[in-house]
């Protein structure tokens, strides 16, 4: 008897290399959510959320589409979020990107974080399987979290569109990381969000 969590990044979103902050997905998004839930078709899940954003929404409108048994409610708690800001420790490298967001923004990111956190990788009794279409950051928090890594770390851990990471906690264990940025379920021309160098 175990948990499953099943963390999924939205597709890709339509026009998201000019800068827009969320919007519809592309006709490649919305390929690869359909074949992510032809990928998760035999699973059988108890619960499902996700990001109330437009892209995640379409994700798991797609994905619900083909698993008619699974209703994906909304949560606050998977909006896209910056979980936490720069240490000592982070490399320099990071500083653009730190320098780009606010100390209300980090805050913010970092309350929504640990609600998640507290809400979603609880204890559970018996076998269980949960699905959150989300954000990048977002699972990267969640496997810093579940590594025991420091806070900065989840700003070099990524994922692609669509991409499947897979957390299980057994009983009087603590969580393990499955699998992480599983793409098995598309082909290479359909895999997008990490560097080009990556995605093959």
């Amino acid at each position: 008897m175990a948990h499953h969590l099943y963390l999924v990044r939205h597709g890709e979103q339509l026009d998201a290399e000019h800068g827009m902050p969320d919007g519809p997905l592309s006709p490649r998004g919305r390929r690869q959510a359909g074949l992510l839930a032809e990928r998760l078709g035999g699973i059988p899940f108890d619960h499902a959320w996700h990001s109330p954003l437009q892209r995640a929404t379409e994700t798991a409108a797609i994905i619900s589409a083909k698993m008619p048994a699974l209703t994906p409610e909304p949560s606050p708690l998977l909006f896209d979020c910056v979980p936490s800001g720069p240490s000592e420790e982070t490399p320099s490298a990071y500083d653009p990107f730190f320098g780009s967001v606010t100390e209300a923004e980090i805050e913010a990111g970092r309350a929504q974080m640990e609600d998640a956190v507290g809400e979603f990788l609880r204890a559970h009794r018996g076998e269980r399987h949960d699905l959150l279409i989300t954000h990048n950051f977002v699972i990267a928090w969640f496997v810093r979290e579940v590594l025991g890594a420091p806070d900065w770390r989840w700003v070099s851990i990524n994922q692609a569109n669509c991409g499947l990471t897979v957390l299980t906690q057994k009983p009087g264990r603590p969580w393990s990381l499955v699998t992480h940025n599983d793409l098995a379920h598309l082909p290479p021309e359909m895999r997008t969000g990490l560097p080009e160098p990556y995605l093959i």
